[in-house]
């Protein structure tokens, strides 16, 4: 175990790591950054490179009778090894711990969150802005499904989108559900979060334009500060809406044509739905420079 520059532990300044990985390198703090029904994610820090990252921790005891999950985590992981793209969460490092029975995996760290929580505590926040924020989306996007072979996100929403809140920077994360499929990019397992769910999901055959559904739906939630379909208690009602065609309520709160006209085309039959390629093409977002970084400072 390489030891770090400055080790004392008799140092009142210094956090205390709880856990250390089997190289020296990494130390994880007691700091829960989020947790899911999947896995924890605490605050640690990469003592070689001096920066921050994220310490995501699977219990693997708690599957022990479901090995189709751990089967899914372990492809979580061999997949974000795969993918090299500023728009997705990177991942630096993986390793199983025997003792303790944990999947251990260092990601990248976004500093201020995901963009749910974000959007909420910045509520003045321009179209320009949330504009940019959707560019870097798309491209995360097209990434997955022009990736070789193609990889559908299905649970894109804006808790899976983190920011890095200085820089006006979003990146994708959360692949846990996501479908690795070959040329035909169809795919048939209903899984995902119903209000973000495109309707040919619930008839298990789909393809990578569903993420671009869900996408509509952030970009909703982004617009209007509402989850959508929130008029709706249960998942059955949820889904007898967007089933038929029923546009969630928080629609009416747009009053922007344009806007509304860009959500609906995201929101279209899969036929008529357009790729993340063509959304970054769309006239809508004609007034960004395209010379102009997309990483944007907001000041709120």
């Amino acid at each position: 175990m390489r030891p770090s520059v400055n080790p004392d532990p008799s140092d009142k300044d210094s956090e205390p790591f709880v856990e250390i990985d089997q190289t020296g390198r990494y130390g994880r703090y007691n700091e829960l950054l989020g947790s899911g029904a999947v896995k924890k994610v605490y605050r640690a820090f990469d003592q070689e490179e001096a920066i921050e990252v994220a310490w995501n921790q699977v219990k693997l005891r708690n599957f022990i009778n479901d090995p189709a999950m751990i089967d899914r985590i372990y492809s979580e992981v061999r997949l974000l090894k795969t993918l090299t793209s500023k728009n997705i969460i990177a991942l630096y490092n993986v390793w199983r711990d025997e003792e303790k029975n944990t999947l251990n995996f260092i990601t990248e760290v976004c500093t201020s969150g995901n963009l749910r929580e974000y959007r909420k505590k910045h509520r003045h926040v321009s179209m320009k802005a949330l504009k940019k924020w959707s560019k870097q989306i798309l491209k995360g996007l097209d990434y997955l499904h022009t990736h070789e072979p193609c990889v559908i996100h299905r649970d894109l929403n804006c808790s899976n989108v983190f920011v890095n809140g200085n820089v006006g920077q979003v990146k994708i994360g959360d692949l846990g559900l996501a479908a690795i499929v070959g040329k035909s990019h169809m795919a048939h397992s209903v899984l995902g979060t119903p209000e973000f769910m495109a309707p040919e999901l619930y008839e298990e055959d789909y393809t990578e334009l569903v993420d671009i559904y869900s996408f509509g739906m952030c970009f909703l939630e982004m617009v209007t500060l509402e989850i959508p379909y929130s008029e709706c208690d249960n998942v059955a009602k949820i889904y007898k809406k967007v089933s038929s065609g029923v546009r969630p309520q928080a629609m009416s709160k747009v009053k922007d044509p344009e806007v509304r006209a860009f959500i609906e085309k995201c929101l279209a039959q899969p036929r008529a739905r357009p790729s993340a390629a063509e959304l970054l093409k769309d006239p809508f977002f004609d007034e960004l420079d395209d010379d102009e970084n997309d990483e944007i400072m907001i000041v709120v």
